[in-house]
């Protein structure tokens, strides 16, 4: 079927100090995040003037991918939307609409299935398409695309270089963000009994460190932002070096391979964070970079075009369907607290 667009839909993040409380009102609504919490993630943001990397580093990633898209031949102008701050999802499938675009494809920037990663993209295309009307554009996500063989390279890539610069004994641990438990566990096909996000993120790691050459690796998670009485997933990266220490590891190399790009949580929970707690201890890190700018990654996304315009389904993992059929009614839907009398 034809297709006159790509959205390329992503999270956003702020671009100056007055955007960022607002900013993380609409991350953490209905999620009772604490007012305190906010607060002491705004620093993190103000630190770096206020301004989150994730829109530029969105259009970057954009204009390698219209360029690659250009190289071969394929006519689909790239809109660009976010879910939490401006430009909004919303403006650009208005957008869409203004300039006559009748059906496109959907990119989102997350590899992963699960309900933040996943779900939620599929309810800011609704709600996007719910705010033009009834002639809205039809809006068609790609596939995730965790295990797709440029996103392992291109991983794999960057932890060779990272891995270089570190003693040999060094030991490669990945790193994901963290989500609550109980909504890893509403991750996936009911039938296929959930975790769909922590599987993927653990076949992903699998796919890099064999394709490193590394046999003994961890993973663990980064930037969990719920209440404390929540449980997440675990271990924190920070806690993670320090039993590593404990256990006489010299060094640390860690691989975000639940990004796609080096924006605010990865620079702050693991270039400040977890680098400084391993200078504290003296131990060698590198970190090694994600590839969401890296001119191959266009690459990846045409192909994902491809695959679509083609017919052809290359995945090879966990994916999101049952039996090649669409996703499960309730498949990653969101965790609901339980009611207290």
């Amino acid at each position: 079927m034809d297709f006159d667009a790509l959205l390329w839909l992503s999270f956003g993040g702020p671009e100056g100090p007055d955007d960022v409380m607002p900013f993380l009102e609409n991350v953490t609504r209905g999620r009772g995040v604490p007012r305190e919490r906010l607060l002491e993630v705004a620093e993190h943001y103000h630190h770096f003037g206020g301004v989150s990397p994730i829109n530029e580093l969105n259009r970057a990633a954009i204009a390698n991918v219209e360029a690659e898209l250009a190289k071969q031949g394929i006519d689909l102008p790239v809109y660009f939307g976010n879910r939490n701050w401006t430009p909004y999802a919303e403006e650009a499938v208005a957008a869409m609409h203004r300039d006559g675009v009748r059906r496109a494809l959907v990119f989102a920037t997350s590899a992963y299935g699960g309900y933040s990663s996943c779900r939620q993209y599929d309810e800011d295309i609704v709600r996007a398409r719910a705010s033009v009307g009834e002639d809205a554009p039809e809006l068609v996500k790609l596939r995730q695309f965790y295990d797709h063989p440029l996103f392992v390279e291109l991983f794999a890539e960057a932890t060779r270089s990272a891995l270089a610069t570190v003693p040999d004994d060094a030991r490669l641990v990945f790193t994901a963000h963290s989500v609550p438990i109980a909504a890893d566990r509403a991750a996936g096909p009911p039938e296929l009994g959930g975790g769909l996000y922590s599987r993927q993120i653990s076949e992903a790691a699998a796919r890099v460190a064999e394709a490193v050459g590394v046999s003994e690796y961890d993973v663990v998670w980064q930037s969990r932002s719920g209440p404390p009485s929540v449980p997440w997933l675990e271990p924190d990266i920070v806690d993670h070096i320090d039993a590593l220490h404990a256990a006489g590891v010299r060094a640390v190399v860690v691989c975000p391979v639940g990004f796609m790009s080096d924006h605010l949580e990865v620079i702050w929970d693991l270039d400040n964070e977890a680098a400084d707690r391993a200078k504290e201890l003296g131990m060698g890190f590198a970190r090694a970079a994600t590839p969401g700018q890296h001119p191959r990654f266009a690459e990846l996304v045409v192909d994902l075009i491809r695959e679509h315009l083609e017919g052809r389904d290359t995945a090879r993992g966990l994916g999101c369907t049952v039996n090649g059929e669409p996703c499960a009614v309730g498949c990653c839907a969101p965790a609901r607290p339980k009611a207290h009398a």
